[in-house]
């Protein structure tokens, strides 16, 4: 009954198909009225002219805690959206891996995508993202759309997307930043990076390396990762850029408590690469980009106590790659048209090989291709209306053709509060593993789709100093592709379905320079609960600063956590923890600090992949160094 009241508010309030709707996450570096972002709409967009729910953590925030990886920080930042763990560093893949990327209970897998300056990231067989491969050391900042992205993303952005957007210098000059830091078992991170901008040439470079024996027995991580980024300015109306990514990681999965692994190693490594040239007008911009994802993954699925040793690897090389063109413009007043085409096309091979002999047995060898051309419109109807509406019809080779609809309002009731309003559809095509890998595969399978439902209302008051949201979400999902048994074996079958209805809560408080408070929430009820979805998360996080020292700290609660169901094959299992984390520096020179931080600082014990039991307190100390 009362999903059926929400839905019909929804309704009453949109009247029209619509698109997400929307409110900016207010950390103390978050973006603010008149400013601008670039995820959910093409080209930068003053962000209250948009009916979609985008939430920015920006760099000071990303930076704060001297974390080498990115999601962490955004797990904390951003209300309704969970990551999975299960160690000190890394999440690794395959059996046992972490990383996995929910936004109100939908995500995880290929549900949920995440760009690079707007280039998609995922693997050309599994359809998933790597989430080892986003370092803080690239990030200017992390957009996050909150709800489905499928008008201007595609499959994959059911969820929802996180958008890492690159770091830039904006006047000459040359900046170089050097971490170094160790702590609690046997765990060592140590970056550098250099930005530099001199005339029309611009260029990042960043390399870190990670490694950690790990809380448990054989969990052992080691990552090195490198960043190149070149910009060039043509002229004062286009823009050149090329960049390039690469990461390789060794990680140790040691299986679950009960049922521990020997050898379960994986060696993977992941690259990218692309180009751009945009332009701008005024009353026009656009861009076009090509780019090119590739990975070599080589896994030795590991054996039990008293199991005899895997005599094969299994191993594959994937590749993504495709363009992407847009261009927006114009027309009359308070218009804004956006025509765009995308083109993809990945897949890669899979095979076992035999560690002695390098025989091969091959599981998949495939290549699809997707195109896709949308259209979407913004209007600004009078000062305190905006109406947006779009359509994108995509082609997936073997999936068949998807249209999707959607389209927002957008009420600017003040200088300082905006009531927004949505409905939206998302969609994701079946992967290449799904139809074409390991025994439950099936060729016949169906994009998976979900209508999402939504009102948001942020409102800015003591001159921006206190800044509050909240918004009240619905979504109903069919055609989840699962592994079910059919004809005595198991098989992926369109099946699946999901009903999910919450609530998000934001507030930030400048209390004074030096002392800045921000807290989130998010409630969530799922009719079909999954795992890495929490009932309840809370966080409340403080900074300040006096002369040399600064201090960030930050409590979570997450309660109501599935670590198992019923529905996937096991028992119905909850975790509800409370997480501490403290970060103290201090400046002994101009430029250098030293900095200590602790995590879990409380000892709770707890888990969050099951079986996985995550660390208790933790602690590094270091230095970091900016010139």
């Amino acid at each position: 009954m009362k999903k059926d009241i929400l839905m019909a508010a929804l309704l009453a309030a949109t009247g029209l198909q619509a698109r997400a709707a929307g409110i900016t996450t207010e950390t103390a570096d978050s973006v603010g009225l008149g400013e601008v972002v670039v995820t959910g709409t093409r080209g930068a967009t003053d962000i209250r002219h948009l009916p979609m729910t985008v939430s920015v953590v920006g760099r000071q925030k990303l930076t704060e805690n001297y974390r080498t990886a990115l999601l962490p920080t955004v797990n904390e930042q951003v209300p309704g959206l969970f990551v999975t763990s299960r160690g000190v560093l890394g999440y690794g893949v395959s059996t046992g891996s972490a990383g996995g990327i929910k936004v109100r209970g939908m995500g995880s897998g290929a549900s949920m995508l995440v760009l690079i300056d707007g280039v998609p990231q995922y693997a050309g067989l599994m359809g998933h993202p790597i989430p080892d491969a986003y370092q803080t050391m690239l990030a200017d900042r992390v957009e996050v759309l909150r709800g489905p992205a499928s008008l201007l993303y595609g499959s994959n952005a059911m969820g929802g997307v996180v958008n890492i957007v690159t770091r830039q210098l904006l006047s000459d000059g040359s900046r170089t930043n050097v971490t170094l830091q160790g702590g609690s078992y046997g765990t060592i991170e140590g970056g550098i990076t250099n930005t530099t901008r001199k005339g029309r040439v611009e260029s990042i470079v960043g390399f870190n390396y990670s490694h950690t024996d790990g809380h448990r027995p054989d969990s052992k991580f080691s990552q090195y990762s490198g960043f190149a980024k070149l910009g060039y300015d043509i002229s004062a109306h286009w823009r050149a850029t090329g960049d390039i990514s690469l990461t390789h990681f060794e990680a140790e999965n040691p299986g679950e408590v009960a049922s521990p692994l020997i050898d379960n190693d994986s060696r993977i490594t992941r690259g990218m690469a692309s180009v751009a040239l945009a332009n701008t007008y005024g009353r026009t911009e656009g861009a076009i980009r090509v780019f090119y994802n590739w990975g070599h993954h080589e896994i030795n699925d590991g054996y039990g106590p008293g199991e005899q040793p895997q005599e094969a690897l299994y191993m594959h090389d994937d590749m993504m790659g495709g363009v992407s063109v847009y261009q927006s413009m114009s027309l009359f007043r308070g218009n804004r048209l956006t025509l765009g085409f995308d083109y993809q096309h990945f897949g890669g091979r899979a095979w076992n090989e035999v560690m002695t002999t390098k025989e091969e047995s091959v599981l998949g060898d495939k290549e699809q291709d997707e195109f896709a051309g949308y259209v979407e419109l913004r209007q600004d109807l009078w000062s305190w209306l905006t109406v947006d509406a779009g359509l994108r019809v995509d082609n997936h080779s073997q999936a068949g053709t998807e249209l999707v609809p959607q389209g927002g309002l957008t009420f600017r009731l003040s200088p300082q509060a905006d009531l927004k309003a949505m409905v939206s559809k998302g969609f994701r095509n079946p992967t290449i593993r799904e139809m074409y890998m390991f025994p439950p595969a099936n060729d016949q399978l169906k994009p998976e789709r979900m209508m999402n439902y939504e009102l948001a209302f942020t409102q800015r008051l003591m001159h921006d100093r206190l800044r509050l949201g909240a918004n009240v979400f619905y979504l109903k999902a069919d055609n989840l592709i699962e592994t079910v048994r059919s004809g005595g074996r198991p098989s992926n079958i369109n099946t699946g379905e999901m009903e999910n209805w919450g609530v998000e809560l934001e507030a930030a408080y400048d209390v004074t320079r030096a002392l800045k408070l921000n807290a989130n929430y998010s409630f969530l009820d799922m009719n079909h609960p999954v795992t890495g979805a929490p009932e309840h998360k809370l966080y409340v996080g403080a900074n300040y600063s006096v002369g040399r020292f600064a201090f960030a700290t930050g409590l979570q609660y997450v309660d109501g956590l599935y670590t198992s169901t019923v529905a996937v094959g096991g028992e119905d299992r909850t975790e509800n923890f409370w997480l501490w984390n403290l970060t103290a520096s201090c400046r002994v020179a101009k430029g250098f600090r030293l900095f200590a931080r602790g995590e879990n600082l409380l000892a709770q014990g707890y888990e969050i992949n099951y079986g996985y039991p995550m660390p208790r307190a933790t602690v590094m100390a270091g230095a970091d160094w900016e010139f």
